[in-house]
């Protein structure tokens, strides 16, 4: 198998808890199966959308096993499991990245720490991703997201220097900058360097522009319609892909105004049956009874409607 992950669709999966903040099994399991039903090529845990920054060590090692244990026993073997293993210290990140391998993720997706951003000079960046990609088991990702990480926008001349690592084989570009994208993936083959956008209003774009696909949160609600677009696009459709993106672009704006995470599993819970809008503090949940008269919701319905059809 290739260390480099294959293109497609992958998604940042939400994590279901219950009223009291503890793991929602069923649901978390129920979500992973639909997501890998949908034609996901793989899931992403504890990335921001999974709430990673809220969980202990303990409860990461769970999340993965689960996620992979429940892909395992229903037939999806090939959709991987790639983890969030960033921290606020190269330290803790490598003991991080060796959880994910001992509990079955296949590739590490890495923040930059955040706390001291003053702090974190372009040597500081490099050297603190060497030295993870150096101690991990498995090959790691950069993950470029500044609304998480104090403003700090790793350029393409940072990720292209941190590109030739060995053990770093891509990353994950949340930004929306599409010209960092471009520039990587006319840099580097994707066979050796994998880009994924990683927002679904960026998809279509970005896969015109050399990409692998994308890691994207909308592929929560609407894996089949991101596998869809992926299909067209490869068969040449691209006006029919066109169409889809562009509803992509309304819902991507929609979902972000209805409530971040906690939208987003309320929306799962509302048309899906499983889960809850509850996300663990200080973030805020969304109440599944108000979407009705949400606006941006109805952005959303006739996507959804269309989901289930399909």
């Amino acid at each position: 198998m290739s260390r480099v992950p294959p293109p497609g669709i992958y998604v940042p999966a939400i994590l279901f808890f219950t009223e009291d903040e503890e793991f929602d099994v069923p649901a978390i399991k129920a979500h992973v199966l639909r997501l890998a039903k949908g034609g996901v090529t793989g899931i992403l845990v504890q990335g921001s959308n999974g709430e990673a920054q809220h969980l202990s060590h303990e409860e990461r090692i769970r999340v993965i096993t689960l996620t992979r244990e429940t892909l395992d026993e229903n037939g999806f073997r090939s959709v991987l499991v790639i983890a969030g293993t960033g921290a606020q210290s190269t330290r803790e990140t490598k003991k991080l990245c060796q959880d994910a391998h001992a509990a079955g993720a296949s590739h590490a997706l890495v923040l930059t720490p955040s706390t001291w951003p003053k702090l974190m000079s372009v040597e500081n960046i490099l050297r603190f991703h060497r030295e993870v990609a150096d101690a991990s088991p498995i090959p790691t990702m950069v993950y470029n997201f500044p609304t998480v990480t104090a403003g700090q926008d790793l350029d393409s001349d940072i990720i292209s220097a941190l590109a030739v690592h060995p053990n770093i084989v891509g990353t994950k570009l949340s930004c929306g900058n599409m010209g960092k994208l471009h520039r990587l993936t006319t840099k580097f083959a994707p066979t050796d360097f994998a880009v994924f956008a990683g927002r679904s209003d960026l998809l279509l774009q970005g896969l015109t522009s050399g990409s692998c696909g994308a890691m994207a949160a909308l592929v929560n609600l609407l894996p089949k319609h991101h596998s869809c677009l992926y299909s067209l696009w490869g068969e040449g459709k691209l006006k029919e892909a066109m169409k889809i993106q562009a509803q992509f672009a309304h819902a991507d704006w929609a979902i972000s105004k209805i409530g971040g995470i906690g939208g987003i599993k309320a929306v799962v819970s509302k048309h899906w049956g499983y889960g809850n809008g509850i996300v663990r503090g200080p973030l805020e949940g969304v109440d599944i009874n108000r979407l009705a008269n949400d606006r941006n919701y109805k952005v959303l319905e006739t996507l959804i409607a269309n989901e289930k059809a399909m």
